[in-house]
């Protein structure tokens, strides 16, 4: 796979390819031409771009000739596209209706050439879904494909076994994390000494992190401090631990309301310890301010895991912490009975982020329903009748 975001991709990182003699391996694969419409073509791009996913995803790239025996490049000669969005609808048509269950996350880019011509660029993230299969009618039907360093082949049944409990072992890893971090948390086991008191802890765990081999240059995020923030936070310390690096909020007595840490594998943790109020024994969520920055720094967050090219699926987890007793502070002009949290923890359901394509207000609104459900409300009064976010 290429070390760019896909949209970042340019002419000279596929002349780089050539250049440097990279062969096909398990996380890149040269075409010369595009898939036809026979079921054979078909059957041929859909098992590739499955193994992929079933493997640890990679890109297939079309409109480079390689030496069929090594799998080195050997030009950038590109395509003639006479309709370059018709043909990648096609292919987006292929993928989703030839490959069960569908795979979420692939992105398709084409590439100008200097010579006029483009190539294209199918990004295919490793599955949380995983194992996919090719489904077309006929040959080939119900079969399951991998990769290794030598190219795609069908799995076998200990395969298929170990890919099914891979899965659930990982979905199973990532929840269990969330709950062991919000037990700490909880606990007052936090990177830097915190405030007692209620707490907003937001989660982003990207379902390659339990890779063994998974690490990040966390380098290229600490070395440009406003690439990210803790929650609700405009002043910071930062330093390097050992779980990856932390920025903080630290006041004159040693204290934090807010941290956000990002760890070698990509996760990241942010707690806010000062947007819930305690107010002379009122308790209260001010119903904008926590949902503008939540909303503020994901997108901040999104961005971080982006520059680290980590590739989604993306967990996101809210959690608010020591909130029994507090209310939704809200304008209810005397017509709505106050309603009271009735635990300390709300574990709210995660969601999940399959591409960088979102909007991070729609991502995090059943989080926001949840909490103020949780609060004897319906739903987020900060969202009109068609869903729209709206900043009161």
């Amino acid at each position: 796979m290429i070390a760019r975001n896909i949209d970042q991709i340019t002419e000279a990182d596929l002349l780089d390819l050539e250049n440097n003699s990279v062969a096909e391996s398990k996380t890149i694969e040269y075409k010369q031409e595009l898939p036809g419409n026979s079921d054979d073509d078909k059957k041929e791009f859909l098992a590739d771009v499955s193994s992929f996913a079933n493997a640890s995803g990679g890109d297939l790239i079309f409109g480079i000739i390689e030496d069929r025996d090594t799998g080195i490049p050997e030009r950038l000669e590109g395509l003639e596209i006479a309709n370059v969005d018709q043909e990648i609808l096609r292919l987006e048509s292929s993928i989703r209706d030839g490959i069960e269950p569908r795979i979420w996350g692939i992105t398709v880019r084409d590439i100008d050439l200097s010579n006029s011509k483009k190539a294209l660029i199918i990004r295919i993230p490793k599955s949380w879904r995983s194992p996919h299969r090719v489904s077309l009618r006929g040959r080939g039907h119900g079969k399951f494909f991998l990769r290794s360093t030598n190219g795609k082949y069908p799995m076998d049944v200990g395969e298929l076994r170990i890919a099914f409990n891979l899965s659930e072992t990982i979905t199973e890893r990532i929840r269990n994390f969330r709950v062991d971090r919000i037990a700490k948390i909880f606990a007052d086991e936090t990177p830097v000494p915190f405030y007692d008191t209620a707490k907003i802890a937001l989660h982003l765990i990207p379902f390659v992190a339990f890779d063994p081999a998974q690490n990040y240059d966390i380098g290229r995020i600490a070395s440009e401090r406003d690439k990210m923030w803790p929650i609700d936070c405009f002043s910071s310390d930062d330093r390097y631990n050992l779980d990856g690096f932390l920025r903080y909020h630290k006041d004159h007595e040693g204290l934090s309301n807010s941290y956000v840490q990002l760890f070698k594998n990509g996760i990241i943790e942010a707690v806010n310890g000062g947007i819930l109020k305690d107010t002379d024994g009122n308790f209260s969520i001010p119903c904008l301010l926590y949902e503008r920055e939540l909303i503020k720094s994901l997108k901040q967050y999104i961005s971080v895991l982006q520059d680290l090219i980590v590739e989604p699926p993306i967990f996101i987890f809210l959690t608010l912490i020591g909130v029994k007793g507090y209310s939704m502070s809200f304008n209810r002009d005397g017509r709505d009975e106050v309603h009271k949290i009735d635990r300390d923890i709300l574990l709210l359901p995660e969601v999940i982020i399959e591409s960088y394509d979102f909007v991070a207000e729609n991502v995090l609104r059943p989080c926001f329903d949840s909490i103020w459900n949780a609060c004897g409300l319906p739903r987020s009064l900060n969202y009109d009748e068609n869903g729209n976010w709206l900043e009161r």
